[in-house]
């Protein structure tokens, strides 16, 4: 693990004039006009997300467009990204495969040299034209598999699949036997997989594997196989039902006192700040439970810069929440896009200045939130299952108090276990 700084401070961007102030910003996707400064010529980017849509089976990330505007004011307001004034497009992603494919047609017309922070489902409807206009896709989210197999798409995590290979090590620590709860799906048995392989080769037994659906009004059937599996004795555990997983532990806790104690885990994703504060912080039935994330907690000293920019340059926007994993996933690409544009240090930033210098293991520092990160050939974890993954790293993290706060310090490497993973798989 590479030591950490905080992230960077309005001094690391190059000033232009006092004047320069406020972001060039868009509402849905049309676009305000705005003055250059400089020399230099203006960057357009984009992010996308679902952002008023509302259902049992959709998803509402608008904090992650509104922190991508907060951090343009931001940069603007300090002269821009290496004297590069910053104009952000957004678009509502609706948590549909259209609407994702007309954000990344929207990008194209739009002339953005990259997609920055967003959020989809929608893999294969969004990254086909991006890779035909070579538009690189950064940071994301990590809920796809294409931004982990596709050749235009650069991570800032590991997605799903290091949080449950962080999860086996985290669970590996405490617990004698483990209950895996899982959907009934592919993508549940792949999920199960790499539990399998983290626990046993980390000595432990491997673990039951329960099906479940993905949406359900109750889990009685299956929280009662897990803690029969688990046992009250040293056993655990973990759910990763996505929106599910509360309604899965709702379940898990009315039935735990027929079983006795067992301690209960999860990812982030499927677990965070936001849903236990929603179910009684404190009194939450999450108290006392394993979480593994990407990042650190919420209340590390290295969000600090974060926490400064949406206090300054949110306006009080409510949908910005600090502690949500989306919204410290969109600054961390943001981050990282600064990096790059500061490394190049040209006048005229195009889709290939970006790509160039993200194929060519360009560093980006990101102030500790993760390693530094970088994309060339040498960098990137290859395996066959996850070929795009350059950061390997997780975080062990523990509900206290009604808080997420570090289990252990630092990061854990799971590259082993993904890569064991893929091999056998």
């Amino acid at each position: 693990m590479t030591g950490w700084r905080r992230p960077s401070s309005p001094r690391s961007f190059k000033l232009l004039t006092s004047a320069a102030a406020g972001a060039l910003l868009i509402t849905g996707c049309s676009a305000l006009p705005g003055a250059t400064g400089g020399s230099r010529e203006p960057i357009t980017v984009m992010t996308w997300a679902p952002s008023g849509v509302a259902g049992p089976d959709t998803v509402n990330m608008a904090g992650m467009t509104a922190m991508a505007r907060a951090y343009a004011r931001w940069a603007n307001g300090n002269g821009g990204l290496d004297g590069h004034r910053l104009r952000v497009v957004t678009c509502d992603e609706q948590d549909t495969s259209a609407s994702a494919a007309k954000c990344a047609r929207r990008a194209v017309q739009e002339k953005a040299v990259a997609v920055v922070g967003s959020y989809s489902r929608h893999g294969a409807s969004f990254m086909p034209p991006l890779e035909g206009a070579r538009i690189p896709f950064i940071g994301g989210y990590g809920a796809t598999d294409e931004e982990f197999t596709s050749y235009n798409s650069f991570p800032v995590n590991g997605g799903q699949s290091a949080l449950l290979a962080g999860n086996a090590r985290q669970l590996a620590r405490s617990c004698e036997r483990v209950s895996v709860v899982r959907p009934d799906t592919l993508v549940g048995d792949s999920q199960a997989w790499l539990l399998r392989t983290g626990l046993t080769a980390a000595g432990r037994p491997a673990p039951a594997d329960i099906r479940a659906p993905e949406t359900a009004t109750s889990y009685d059937d299956a929280a009662g196989s897990a803690l029969h599996a688990a046992g009250p004795a040293g056993g655990c555990a973990t759910a990763v039902l996505g929106r599910s997983t509360e309604t899965f532990f709702d379940s898990f806790r009315r039935l735990e006192p027929s079983y006795g104690k067992v301690r209960i885990s999860s990812v982030l994703g499927s677990v965070d700040q936001p849903l236990i504060d929603s179910t009684g912080g404190r009194k939450s039935p999450f108290e006392g439970a394993y979480i593994t994330g990407w990042y650190p907690d919420s209340g590390d000293a290295r969000w600090n810069g974060m926490r400064q920019v949406i206090r300054e340059h949110a306006f009080g926007d409510n949908r910005i929440d600090p502690d949500d994993t989306g919204v410290q996933t969109t600054w961390i690409a943001y981050t990282v896009l600064g990096e790059l544009v500061k490394a190049v240090d040209t006048a005229r930033i195009t889709p290939w200045t970006i790509t160039s210098a993200l194929n060519t293991g360009t560093p980006a520092a990101t102030g500790g939130l993760t390693p530094v990160l970088r994309w060339g050939f040498t960098d990137v974890l290859g395996s066959s299952a996850y070929p795009r993954i350059v950061n390997t790293r997780v975080t062990f993290q523990v509900v206290r108090d009604g808080r997420l706060v570090a289990d252990r310090k630092g990061f854990m490497n799971v590259a082993e276990t993904l890569s064991d993973a893929s091999a056998r798989h």
